[in-house]
């Protein structure tokens, strides 16, 4: 088949990439704009591949879209590209409904015009749980019926994007799929996100910052799993269904933090400058001494939690990752590669973001 990934070059768009060049026979378009934290580098490993494709370009720009159907001529289309960053929504909500809803309004419309010749032309739109707002500290749990209660600007604009897509399923008759996942976490992650900022802050022997008491809970998802669920939905999944991904990991950011500061402690100790000796003994600093508590974020939900049962029941997609397994997998990379992350520090200074009231 023929799959053009909208937002190829993110955190999570490139995992999809490269899940369908390095494990299946699939033909892939990569559609992204490169905005702060879309990244080429993230594709080193498939980007020699004949199978591999990129054009760069807005999904707000609608000429750019119908000649990369045109050209292309796509089986499927899997729209990842998003404004993403809930900061980032607080402090200029203008480009998330820009991006979010009508980026994903023109990719509607260049798409139904496409599947006039093409009938079995499938739209999978990847979304948030955010969507659905905030859980009860219970033993709730989102599922595909959850009414939507978006808390953010962010989430509010991919609550919107999702109802557009359903409406052109019901109203045209677009093949339709969307899938509502939860956090994500792996390699190639952009470094504003909390995994990846607490490791190299930690590397740098800089503040490990967490909001209020730290005592949000989050579902954690690793990408690679994500990555396979999702070419799942697209290829497997009924047209109009909605399907919920999850990790089966809720934890609380506070344990988070501390499990990534035990991790680097075993993996990579601090250094000698933090050694102290009593008694002759040498006794090593733990990472967890730069964990710092700030100022909380406005609106921020308490919990979020994923019932994925109805994907792994009817198209047998389960995680192979446990979170332990997965955030010590990526720790490791982070240590690993360092050609990656050490560029971006110059486009990302790690400012505090989301502070407007």
């Amino acid at each position: 088949m023929k799959i053009i990934v909208t937002g190829g070059a993110g955190f999570i768009g490139s995992a999809v990439i490269r899940h369908l060049i390095k494990n299946t026979e699939h033909q892939v378009l990569n559609l992204d704009k490169l905005t702060y934290a879309g990244n080429l580098a993230s594709l080193k490993e498939v980007e020699s591949s004949d199978r591999y494709h990129f054009v760069q370009a807005d999904i707000c720009d609608r000429n750019a879209v119908d000649q990369a159907f045109a050209s292309f001529k796509p089986d499927a289309i899997m729209h990842l590209a998003a404004e993403s960053h809930v900061d980032r929504s607080i402090d200029g909500p203008a480009a998330f409904i820009q991006t979010n809803i009508i980026g994903t309004y023109t990719l509607l419309e260049a798409a139904r015009s496409y599947a006039k010749d093409h009938p079995d032309f499938r739209f999978h739109h990847i979304s948030t749980d955010e969507v659905y707002g905030d859980l009860e500290l219970d033993d709730s749990l989102f599922t595909e019926e959850t009414p939507y209660d978006p808390s953010s600007p962010y989430s509010a604009s991919k609550a919107s994007s999702d109802h557009l897509v359903r409406s052109w399923q019901r109203t045209f008759g677009l093949k339709a799929l969307i899938t509502n996942c939860s956090n994500n976490y792996g390699p190639y992650h952009f470094p504003e996100k909390l995994i990846p900022l607490v490791i190299l802050n930690a590397l740098e022997g800089k503040p490990l910052p967490i909001y209020g008491k730290g005592d949000q809970i989050r579902d954690w998802l690793y990408v690679a799993d994500h990555a396979r669920a999702l070419c799942t939905v697209c290829l497997q999944g009924k047209p109009g269904e909605t399907y919920n991904i999850g990790g089966h990991n809720e934890k609380q950011n506070i344990e988070v933090v501390k499990t990534i500061c035990a991790i680097l402690d075993d993996l990579k100790p601090r250094s000698s400058d933090s050694h102290s000796r009593e008694g002759g003994n040498l006794n090593r600093s733990s990472y967890s001494d730069l964990i710092t508590f700030v100022a909380d974020r406005p609106g921020h939900d308490m919990r979020y939690a994923i019932d994925a049962g109805k994907i792994e029941r009817e198209l047998g997609w389960k995680p192979a990752e446990t979170f332990e397994t997965g955030l010590r997998k990526t720790v490791q990379w982070y240590l690993d590669n360092k050609w990656w992350w050490e560029p971006l520090r110059e486009k990302y200074q790690r400012e505090r973001l989301g502070l407007k009231k």
